[in-house]
């Protein structure tokens, strides 16, 4: 079976983290034999010469140096394969999963027969849709994917937009994170984004970033017996919320340094402690059920991960590898957890891993209803 994955990894270079939410796919649709290829739109009328390198390098680490294309929005000629290639390589497709529907291109979308559009930010996809009139692109899509659970279900603050949409979780190739032995951080660190785009209001509830979230949260250092260490893209004008995470005991880490290529990721979450898993507040206030595919890598690592609820809790097992947590005193309590038993929360996290997230399971699920 061909399938085809859209997503963003070139067009904005040295994000490990989230190269590897796309590399997931790619390396777990072909552990099920499927011939998998990836298409990344690019804006403007040329590939930059940075985005193009970033995304060779990458394509060819994990063994598919002959199976990618760039496409610029305003060219007829995409790189990494020819536009007649790539007509070809539509026309032989069954499946195609649009990150965030970003892929446009009619030789692609004209084509193939399943289009999936796959959400990975719920609440702000639909409402951005539904309330604010953006075009997000859903009726250029046969199913619609999100890895919430919330959409749909009684009394959901998320608009279905109409549409019936299929929860899934995470993915996450086991045989490429193994259980970690080395540990660098003694502490709980993360990757992500201060600010990822703009906050959306929709019912008289605030949906916003992670900042909405950590900031009620700035003094959880005072709170934890583990050192927190985040890897914040946070922009040097944010004086204000620097200079608190610093006078609260946060030690913010360069994002760029630990995790800017998919390498530099994994050695980074596979040498921590465990995670702190911040949730952006739009996920936390809609109930969404989102889940981080950050913290899939962590779980499958043998690392435990303490996350913000965000009501994953209907799907996956929480309470050992896996901690919920609220306010700053459930964060205090979780920590203290793994510190009476850190081995036990270690072979509980992976073991969550490979029960619900093994790529094997989670994408063959996937696939099975998407070709019914």
């Amino acid at each position: 079976m061909v399938v085809l994955v859209s997503g963003m990894i070139a067009a904005t270079p040295r994000q490990g983290g989230a190269a590897w939410a796309l590399i997931q796919y790619l390396l777990g649709l072909r552990r099920l034999d499927c011939d998998v290829h990836f298409i990344e739109p690019i804006a403007g009328d040329h590939v930059p010469q940075t985005s193009l390198s970033y995304c060779s390098e990458v394509m060819e680490r994990f063994g598919f140096a002959d199976r990618w294309a760039l496409v610029p929005l305003d060219a007829v000629e995409p790189a990494g394969m020819s536009r007649e290639r790539l007509r070809r390589l539509a026309r032989r497709a069954e499946v195609l999963l649009n990150v965030s529907g970003m892929l446009q291109d009619r030789d692609v979308l004209e084509q193939v027969p399943v289009r999936a559009f796959v959400d990975l930010d719920p609440a702000f996809t639909q409402i951005w849709h539904e309330a604010e009139g953006v075009d997000m692109r859903l009726d250029a899509h046969t199913h619609f994917v999100t890895v919430a659970d919330a959409i749909g279900r009684p009394g959901s603050l998320i608009p279905d937009c109409g549409r019936r949409w299929l929860p899934t979780l995470p993915p996450v190739v086991l045989e490429e994170w193994p259980v970690a032995t080395r540990l660098e951080y003694r502490a709980l660190t993360t990757v992500g984004h201060w600010r990822s785009y703009g906050s959306v209001r929709h019912g008289g509830v605030q949906y916003g970033q992670k900042a909405h979230s950590l900031r009620p949260l700035i003094d959880l250092p005072r709170w934890s017996a583990a050192p927190l260490e985040p890897a914040l893209a946070i922009h040097p004008d944010e004086t204000d919320d620097l200079a608190a995470l610093e006078a609260n005991g946060w030690r913010v880490l360069d994002p760029d340094t630990v995790a800017g290529t998919p390498d530099d990721y994994r050695r980074f979450v596979q040498s921590s402690w465990a995670e702190f898993g911040l949730a952006k507040s739009g996920y936390v206030l809609s109930d969404s059920g989102w889940f981080s595919d950050r913290s899939a890598c962590y779980l499958a690592s043998g690392r435990p991960v303490v996350a913000q609820d965000t009501g994953f809790g209907r799907r996956l097992p929480s309470g050992e590898g896996l901690l919920a947590f609220t306010t700053a005193a459930d964060f205090a309590g979780a920590v203290d957890d793994l510190e009476r038993d850190y081995e036990r929360h270690r072979v509980a996290a992976r073991d969550v891993a490979v029960r619900h997230l093994d790529s094997d399971r989670v994408l063959g699920s996937l696939m099975e209803e998407l070709c019914r």
